[in-house]
């Protein structure tokens, strides 16, 4: 979708004709996050604790069942609201688990300082065993609110409306960039431009402003102000840029924040992990360090272990899956059980892949032939209809059971279980400079692709995709994507 239409749909209304019904709409939709939200977070985690814990302790009869409760769920309580997990503003905007295992963590820490203190003898594998639905009841209703959030902010509801500063070609960036998306808070209500230019986006240019002069500091503020009141903006981002920089910047500040008006930055960086950054200050200057991304050390070791482990694991289990697919193939179409390719791995190094074949022998020679098929916008080729593919390999391909050899690959070192897709020789011989940042990893049995729509996925979104992995993958990370890549294959959106 077009990043202005996107900008337009969030923040006005319509009117039966279908023109604009005048400038952009609030009053009839909500913009703070519903009451339930840290009553339901806070019901959840307190029962999530007290209920298992006087339970478990009441059937194995061990003594202050009902007190251990009590003190568990408010020292949950309170570790969670310690960490701000309670707070409005923080509500909704994370599904991730690495949050809540922190606190649970804490929370198995605080609880065993109390126990020792009160000389209690409860079993520890039995209180480790009344304390384990915690983290997941807990998670399951932080998932089910940012889902909830999610399809709020879709219908322009708790939003949080942005004045966009910057210089023309930066401002419209930053403003493309936040229409292209509706997960996050941010919609665009206007545009204060420094400077000359045209302004590449949906959004409206509210106001102009001069080249940096010291003398105009007063003036700068008096334009942002009288336009954030008039689109009623709640935040003014300013895009980095060195028109809007230094003394000017700073007198800026003072301005909006004496008028009680929130001001924040855009440094310019794009997908970059909130993890891998860092706020410092050197000589009162304000830095924001970018940390590498991980390429040694103790979690790359985790990932590799947990890929030949897993992949060993799931050969041996899946093993007469592997011969009741093997089956099929052979029986539904002439040709061997299995379809091996030549791929592309990390650092441009060729390995061979593992398939259970779903096409017809002379799938390869057909594909010049249905070039102009193609139903992807970018180097890779996809038909929904493919009439290379057999009846029995559309089902494998529905459900991802066609890819299951590749744990073969992941057993050699060739692939990992997460990763971004290994893509073909001819593929590659075309990519760009950006591109090629995708081989600096494992290419991956799943990973944010498959999860996020796989083949209904535009070419630039799959990149895009890819190049987040690379430079912000962790183990954590990776267990959440293959966590999630099984609601993906059941779902089966986007799979052909």
């Amino acid at each position: 979708m077009p990043g202005g239409y996107m900008w337009h749909a969030r923040t006005t209304e319509t009117n039966s004709t279908g023109t604009a019904a005048g400038s952009p709409v609030t009053a009839t939709r909500p913009r703070t996050k519903a009451g339930w939200y840290p009553v339901a977070a806070l019901t959840v985690d307190v029962l999530g604790v007290g209920l298992p814990v006087a339970l478990i302790l009441r059937v194995e009869h061990q003594p202050y069942a009902y007190a251990s409760a009590l003190v568990a769920a408010l020292a949950w309580a309170a570790v969670r609201s310690l960490r701000r997990r309670y707070a409005r503003r923080e509500l909704g905007e994370s599904r991730g688990s690495l949050p809540v295992l922190h606190d649970w963590l804490i929370l198995l820490g605080v609880l065993a300082v109390l126990r020792a203190a009160a000389d209690l003898h409860h079993p520890a594998l039995l209180c480790l065993a009344a304390l384990l639905p915690a983290p997941v009841l807990t998670l399951t209703c932080s998932k089910l609110t940012w889902h909830h959030l999610v399809a709020a902010r879709r219908e322009a509801q708790v939003v949080t409306r942005v004045l966009v500063l910057g210089e023309p070609a930066a401002a419209g960036d930053v403003a493309e960039h936040l229409a292209g998306r509706t997960e996050h808070p941010y919609v665009v209500v206007g545009i204060v431009a420094i400077g000359e230019g045209a302004v590449r986006t949906g959004a409206p240019v509210a106001a102009r402003l001069g080249v940096p002069m010291p003398e105009a500091a007063d003036g700068d503020t008096r334009q942002v102000l009288a336009a954030a009141r008039e689109l009623e903006a709640d935040v003014v981002l300013v895009a980095a840029g060195p028109l809007m920089a230094g003394e000017r910047l700073r007198r800026l500040s003072w301005g909006l924040h004496d008028a009680g008006t929130e001001l924040a930055l855009a440094p310019g960086l794009v997908e970059c992990a909130v993890k891998r950054l860092e706020t410092t200050s050197a000589a009162g200057l304000a830095l924001l360090r970018v940390a590498p991304p991980l390429r040694s050390g103790v979690q790359p070791f985790l990932k590799s272990a947990m890929d030949r482990a897993g992949a060993a694991l799931g050969l041996l289990l899946l093993s007469p899956v592997f011969l009741a697919i093997g089956a099929a193939v052979r029986l539904g179409s002439q040709g061997p059980v299995f379809y091996r390719q030549v791929r592309v791995g990390q650092g441009r190094v060729p390995f061979v892949m593992w398939k259970f074949r779903t096409m017809f022998l002379d799938a390869d020679a057909r594909k010049a032939e249905l070039e102009r098929a193609n139903e992807h916008d970018g180097l890779m080729f996809k038909m929904r209809r493919d009439p290379r593919v057999t009846r029995v390999g559309r089902l494998l391909r529905r459900t991802s059971l066609d890819e299951l050899p590749q744990l073969i690959n992941v057993l050699l070192g060739s692939m990992s279980l997460v990763g971004p897709r290994p893509p073909l020789p001819e593929e590659v011989a075309r990519y760009g400079d950006v591109e090629l940042r995708r081989l600096a990893v494992r290419p991956g049995m799943t990973g944010l692709w498959q999860i996020s729509g796989r083949s209904d996925l535009s070419w630039d979104e799959t990149v895009e995709l890819d190049l987040h992995y690379v430079d912000n993958w962790s183990f954590t990370s990776d267990v959440d994507v293959m966590a999630r890549t099984f609601r993906a294959v059941v779902d089966g959106r986007g799979a052909y």
